[in-house]
Parts: C-alpha cells; structure tokens; sequence
C-alpha cells in the first residue's frame, strides 16, 4: 500500500510558464493585456475558430455566451441534469428557466429527452462534453435547426478533444472552455469563448469587461486612448495576463498532456478489463475522447458494491477520488424551485448511484497508474472472495500477480 496520498487530481505546471508569470508581474501588465491577446490567438488557432475570447472562469463564458443571444426572463434553457451546477446556474442567472433532461448511456444529453423538453419558450440547449468525450453534436445540431434554437457547448472538460476530425470549438454557435485547477489545462481560474460568428464575438467580448468599448490593455497601452464609451451594462469576467502567461504555455503542452491522459486510460482499460463489477467509460467511433475524467461506474450485477464502501477502502489505500456529478435535480435548489423529482430521470439516476472518477493526470507517474490499479483490484477482488458472485458474471483471475501494465510487470 502508499505510503503517501495521491491526490485525485494535480496540475502540472513547467518552469516556462513560471518564468512567464515572472515576466508579466516584473513587466508590470498583471490585468488584461497582451499576454491574453497572445492566449487568445494561439487558442484560436489550436481549434480552428476565427475568434477566442478570455475570461475568469468557463461559468462566466457560459454567462456571457447566453447573454449575447439576448436569452433572459421568460426563455427556457434545456441542460443535461448530469453536469457541475454552473451550466444552469448560469441560466437562472439570467432569469430564464434551467430545463433539466436526462442523459443517455453515454453520461451526454439524451436527444429523445431533449426533443421533449422543447416547448415554445425553449431558446437554446447547452450540451456538455463530459468527461472529455464529445456529445454527439450532429443530432444535438439537427435538434436546434430543426426547432430553431441555439446551441452553447459547455466544453469545461474538452480543450482538445475531437468530434469527427475537428476540434472541439467551432461546432456551434459559441463553445464555452474551463482552465480551472483541475483541467486538462490550467490557468489557475479562467476560461475561454470561441466562436466564427463576428458579431456574437464582438458583443460577447464587450460584455466581459463591463461593457466598455475599449478593454485595459488597449487604453494603457502606447498606442491607446484614455477615451471610453459603455454601450451596455457588462460584467467584470476579463483574465489576467497572469493567467495568460500560465494558458500560453499550458496550451503548448496541451496535446502531450492528453497523449498522457490517453496511455493512463489505456493502462486502466487494460487492467480492469476483466472485473465485471466495474464498467468503464468507452470512445465512441468519430470521437477523440481527452479523459479529463476517468469515472467507472459500480456495475449493477448482483449485490452491488456500495460506492460510500468503494471510496472509503480506496481512502485507506492512499488513493484519492471524486464522483462527477450529484446530479443537478438532486440538489435542493431545484428540487424546491423547478419540483423536480428522481423518476423524471431514470437513466442519470441509475448511472450516478454507481459513479466513481478515479485519478488520471498528466503529474501521475507509472508508480502512482499503478498503484491505482493495484488498489481497485485488491479491494474488488477481496470482495469478491469475500461475498461470491451474488448472481454477477464473474472472471477467473484471482490475484494482481504478474499483471502487465504497459511495460512494466507487477
């Protein structure tokens, strides 16, 4: 067993982009300046959108992208129930009503659930790409189209992920990113709006530094001008050249930082692959899934381990975990505000009761992948001597003894 705890999740910062920190406090632009310009350039090259917008926090782009299409009192937001409070908190927010469907097998917005939600107050569905995997965005498209309403991907887990050849970002009307502490790539806070609409780009970066026509770095500047006019009351939700500095360099190792994320899922895939008591997250055919999160669920064969039991033996062995997410209509806000109830929600239901994330990050080195994967066997397979089958499919290997993992033998 570890001696130490691994941390469910950890960043992985390089002396670049703490050199590049340095500069920008020693240069003295520490706000909104031409570090998040040159972000917001590089970002906007990586997936391929004519425009990218930096702001504080992934929830503050989502804000900002609905308030853009003028979505306010009296609209409907449809928004998968399986996803962090920000996607609809945004919505309510705004004073319009956060409309929550359930998801399908996949832990991604049901289309058949979706197609229900929409009644004639429905302005827009924000799909969220969980895990890192995207959702199936033609048929969520096709939906909007077909019902004329507008598309804000919720991308917080999928900076680099791919639906059918194409990064993630340009697929809809704005996509929304997360650079938070745990994400495949980090600012420290901070997130960005990409989109190829000029004009929706425009109103939305105007919106996020108070709706002034003139954002800090350009009036200070050399070349700027102290004149300003404010054309609608904005939000302050600029970043900093602070976290700039940080995305800069973070965006540079984006893709090895998923090459990474990818083998640790392989080695997963590899070794639970025959423990029937655990079913693990698939990519779907035109995806390229990033795993931001590697949640396996507690399969429904049998006497179900209990997840409470799962988490906490995984404790003692030194391993840390999360669950993503409580469902949004268990949450007490919107139970009381909205009357939602568990049965209007069947399949988030039944996936959550079961949902573990285990550790996967670019900072795990090959001791830490496998003491994970010693751990969740050791405890699985002690149950299992432990409690039979209870009706379940079981496999034969008894012991972790000579289980290969990638290249090494354990």
């Amino acid at each position: 067993m570890r001696t130490t705890f691994l941390p469910y999740c950890l960043p992985l910062i390089g002396e670049e982009e703490i050199a590049e920190v340095v500069d920008s406090i020693r240069g003295g632009w520490v706000t909104t300046g031409p570090k998040v310009k040159r972000f917001e350039d590089n970002f906007a090259r990586y997936v391929g959108a004519k425009h990218a917008i930096a702001v504080s926090s992934c929830t503050a782009g989502l804000h900002i992208a609905l308030k853009a299409l003028d979505i306010g009192p009296g609209d409907d937001v449809i928004v998968p129930t399986l996803t962090f409070c920000a996607t609809a908190n945004v919505v309510a927010h705004l004073g319009a009503t956060p409309v929550l469907v359930d998801v399908n097998e996949h832990y991604h917005l049901s289309i058949e659930a979706a197609a229900r939600a929409i009644t004639c107050r429905t302005r827009a569905i924000v799909p969220v790409h969980y895990a890192g995997q995207p959702c199936d965005l033609e048929e969520v498209g096709e939906l909007a189209r077909r019902r004329g309403i507008e598309v804000v991907e919720d991308a917080a887990h999928a900076a680099g992920a791919e639906y059918h050849g194409r990064k993630i970002g340009t697929h809809s009307r704005a996509v929304a990113f997360s650079f938070y502490a745990t994400k495949n790539m980090t600012t420290g806070e901070g997130g960005m709006l990409t989109t190829n609409d000029d004009r929706l780009a425009a109103r939305m970066r105007l919106l996020s530094l108070h709706g002034m026509s003139r954002d800090a770095w350009k009036r200070y500047s050399e070349s700027g001008s102290w004149y300003y006019e404010v054309t609608e009351p904005g939000y302050k939700c600029n970043m900093t050249d602070i976290q700039g500095a940080l995305g800069i360099h973070q965006l540079r190792r984006l893709d090895g930082f998923i090459a990474r994320r990818r083998e640790i899922a392989r080695r997963y895939a590899e070794a639970f692959g025959d423990l029937a008591e655990l079913v693990l997250p698939d990519e779907r055919p035109g995806r390229r899934h990033i795993y931001h999160l590697y949640p396996v669920r507690l399969a429904e064969t049998g006497q179900r381990f209990d997840r409470a039991a799962f988490i906490q033996e995984l404790k003692k062995a030194n391993i840390g975990t999360s669950v993503h997410f409580i469902p949004l209509h268990r949450h007490p806000y919107y139970k009381q505000t909205y009357g939602y109830s568990r049965a209007a929600f069947p399949v988030a239901e039944r996936l959550y009761e079961g949902l573990v994330s285990l550790p996967l990050y670019p900072r795990m080195a090959d001791g830490d992948v496998l003491d994970v994967i010693e751990s969740v066997r050791a405890i699985i397979l002690t149950r299992r001597a432990t409690h039979g089958a209870g009706g379940a499919r079981w496999h034969t290997r008894g012991d972790t003894a000579g289980f290969r993992v990638g290249s090494e033998v354990r």
